[in-house]
């Protein structure tokens, strides 16, 4: 089982903005069930730590390409997607491998 994080390094004032939106990205990954329940967290600069960043993460058995052949990757994705593009200053992906007890 895999972790994969999204991390977005966002202009000053957009963290909420930007968590908003992903989080209707998320919705709609899960809905069309490419995706199992999606966390989205940041910091709008409020609490200690790495300032104007926000995180969306989830879990799932493999990693796969949302590019890989077959995938129909829902379409209103690239719209709702499309209005953080402004407020973004970098993104990246990470994945993580879960402790697994039974290995």
């Amino acid at each position: 089982m895999y972790l994969i994080r999204r991390v977005y390094d966002v202009k000053p004032g957009m963290a909420v903005k930007v968590a908003q939106v992903l989080a209707n990205v998320a919705k709609i990954y899960e809905k069309s069930g490419q995706r199992g329940p999606t966390k989205i967290y940041f910091n709008g600069g409020t609490l200690p730590g790495d300032k104007n960043v926000v995180y969306m993460e989830w879990q799932d058995e493999s990693i796969v390409s949302p590019y890989r052949e077959g995938n129909k990757i829902p379409p209103e994705i690239f719209e709702v997607g499309g209005e953080i593009r402004e407020h973004l200053i970098d993104q990246r992906i990470e994945f993580f491998e879960l402790l697994n007890p039974d290995k």
